[in-house]
């Protein structure tokens, strides 16, 4: 792995963003709870202000950039989040941003990041597709790309949320966390283990085109399929030159586990009927692990992170009518 990232990396990350990313509560899960047979609790990054987590490592970066860098405007790839969040950190540090997306990304998070100032550029049906928009953007204008993920200043942002958990819930012995490139989970590890060595991070993906999950099958970075899955915030490679996120998920992650459509619909549908909240596909996909049963040994006390509620309304509204029955059999 590369020079590590430290605590110190993410407490200096906390300073830096304070003025724009908001400290998130972590509250019980009071009807997962009793299904769990456990402690559970959520870290709501659902409320940040762009929606998701995302805001975090984009803050970090752009903020860390030098004044007459930033001029030149920023660039990225992203599956929808990381882009909406860039282009809102962008707007607040008064510079230009173009988010490159694939044909795969739904229209709702396009309008999303135009509603707060940035420039779509739309190209391919990957996020490796979508991102050569974005290397001819850094080579031919000067602009900074903002990788979505594999950058220590974006894994170090993003790892901010593991320190309020720590501080929240200081004896937690299990962390879900989403994983799609590996930068909130990496970081996220490095908080709880420093702090817990003991503690469990597991990371959680949906079944169809887990780029993480089958490059640390294949022991090195590989190539996999995007294809269109609810959990489409969770989507996209890790990059064959990953240089940070793949070490991190090997040496600090206890585990990774995949989740089916079915079991992340009934994920967002429980969220929403039970618990009251607006989860997005990808920010579910923890607890539809609980739900499933598909993690053992949860231990005394379980944070959840629901890292973002960035979701069509009236499709989440359907879904949550297709699991009444389902739903009904919890009780």
């Amino acid at each position: 792995m590369p020079d590590a990232i430290n605590l110190g990396d993410l407490y200096a990350a906390r300073q830096r963003i304070a003025g724009i990313v908001r400290r998130t509560p972590l509250v019980p899960a009071e009807a997962l709870s009793p299904l769990a047979g456990t402690a559970v609790h959520y870290k709501l990054e659902i409320l940040q202000a762009t929606g998701a987590f995302k805001t975090r490592g984009a803050a970090n970066k752009i903020l860390s950039l030098p004044a007459e860098v930033r001029a030149r405007g920023v660039t990225t790839v992203s599956t929808g989040n990381h882009g909406r969040a860039v282009a809102y950190v962008a707007r607040a540090a008064g510079c230009r941003a173009v988010v490159c997306l694939s044909e795969l990304v739904p229209e709702n998070k396009k309008a999303a990041i135009r509603a707060v100032g940035g420039e779509v550029k739309v190209h391919g049906r990957s996020q490796d597709e979508a991102a050569e928009i974005a290397f001819a953007l850094e080579r031919d204008e000067g602009m900074t790309l903002i990788n979505p993920f594999d950058d220590p200043t974006i894994v170090a942002g993003q790892g901010t949320a593991g320190l309020e958990i720590i501080e929240d819930l200081p004896r937690v012995y299990t962390v879900l966390v989403p994983v799609s490139g590996g930068g909130l989970i990496g970081g996220i590890a490095v908080a709880i283990k420093a702090a817990n060595p003991w503690a469990r991070v597991i990371g959680v993906s949906m079944d169809r085109g887990a780029a993480m999950y089958e490059s640390q099958k294949a022991g090195k970075p590989i190539l996999v399929e995007e294809v269109e899955s609810l959990a489409d915030s969770l989507g996209g490679g890790i990059f064959l030159d990953n240089k940070w996120t793949f070490g991190l998920v090997r040496d600090l992650v206890d585990d990774l586990i995949l989740v089916t459509e079915e079991e992340i619909a009934r994920a967002m549908a429980f969220l929403l009927d039970r618990e009251h909240f607006v989860v997005a596909w990808g920010g579910a996909v923890g607890v539809a692990a609980i739900l499933a049963g598909k993690v053992k040994n949860l231990g005394e006390n379980c944070a959840v992170l629901l890292s973002g509620t960035n979701v069509d309304s009236k499709r989440l509204r359907q879904i949550t009518a297709e699991q009444a029955d389902w739903l009904d059999t919890l009780g």
